[in-house]
């Protein structure tokens, strides 16, 4: 529901804005505008990008946690979309999706969300009691039985050995 209201909120408020902007200054200046900003915000998009390429790629050479380039990258790509989407509310917020400041707010506050909604199960195959052993050194010893009344499946697990 969310983003219906969000889909139908923005171009509204653009054409708001476009409205009253335009009502102001004359419509060549402010295409003007629009065109520029989405120049400028091209060229920032570009650097930006490729600074936040360089970080990835060290981190993973350092062997890194590479989540926070990545989601960097992320916020990059939708700031932008937003500068290449006419219009002067979606110019503004891809400016501010571009400054590092605010990129680092959005991704802690995703980040502590996400925190309190996932659950993470790990196990380990050994213990601090038997040291961890080469995987091809493991050996799991077990029984089976073929169960003669059961109907066969269709699968390769469930069919009876001829």
């Amino acid at each position: 529901m969310w983003l219906f209201a969000l889909l139908v909120a923005v171009p509204i408020l653009e054409i708001a804005l476009f409205i009253q902007v335009g009502g102001a200054i004359g419509l060549w200046p402010t295409l003007s505008i629009v065109v520029a900003t989405a120049l400028v915000g091209t060229i920032l998009l570009r650097g930006q990008g490729l600074a936040t390429l360089a970080n990835l790629q060290s981190s993973i050479r350092e062997q890194r946690n590479p989540v926070t380039p990545i989601a960097h990258g992320a916020i990059i790509l939708v700031a932008g979309v937003l500068l290449l989407t006419p219009g002067f509310f979606t110019d503004a917020m891809g400016l501010l999706f571009l400054l590092p400041p605010v990129r680092k707010f959005i991704i802690k506050g995703v980040s502590e969300r996400l925190k309190t909604r996932a659950k993470v199960y790990t196990s380990t195959m050994h213990s601090r009691e038997h040291p961890r052993q080469d995987p091809d050194d493991v050996v799991i010893d077990g029984e089976f039985t073929i169960d003669e009344t059961a109907e066969p499946g269709n699968s390769g697990w469930t069919k009876r050995p001829d």
